[in-house]
């Protein structure tokens, strides 16, 4: 009779320690990503601090350089993605983007007149350094900008479409 109590009470003991170290080896078994971040945070930070003072520069410079709403930093960065995806032909995303472009009561003649500009401009030379995002900017702070040599050389002459023998 005294034995059912013990067999019962060094089961249930030994239940409860493995429960234990179950735990014990389940909090220790986190995730070590956090840790790996943190190093690979150190040495990206100069990159990333680099990175947000050029964006932060970019934005003072359109305020700058261009009056009203269309200098906006909300403008700025919407009307940019705007152009960008209209270049890469994702207009549905480019569509859902205006949307909240129009919200913030920015100025939807600015993006055609840089979609324009950049239009002007050409494809890219993929051996020249110039980046969509870069040619994008240059637009958006003058819409009016002349295409470049090798996009003008691209361009037909206009004329009255007759050919002369």
């Amino acid at each position: 009779m005294r034995s059912v109590p013990l067999r019962m009470t060094a089961a249930l003991l030994g239940f409860g320690l493995l429960l234990a170290g179950h735990g014990v080896a389940f909090s220790q078994s986190g995730d070590v990503r956090p840790q790996d971040q943190s190093k690979q945070g150190a040495t990206a930070t100069p990159d990333a601090a680099r990175d947000n003072q050029r964006k932060v520069d970019e934005f003072a410079e359109a305020a700058q350089a261009i009056n009203g709403p269309a200098g906006n930093p909300e403008c700025v960065w919407l009307g940019r993605r705007v152009v960008n995806l209209l270049w890469r032909d994702d207009l549905d995303t480019a569509f859902r983007h205006l949307d909240l472009y129009d919200r913030f009561g920015c100025p939807s003649a600015h993006i055609q007149a840089t979609f324009r500009c950049l239009v002007r401009q050409g494809n890219i030379d993929p051996k020249q350094q110039e980046t969509l995002s870069g040619r994008i900017h240059a637009c958006w702070l003058n819409p009016g900008l002349a295409p470049t040599p090798a996009a003008a050389a691209k361009s037909p002459a206009p004329g009255n479409g007759t050919t002369k023998p």
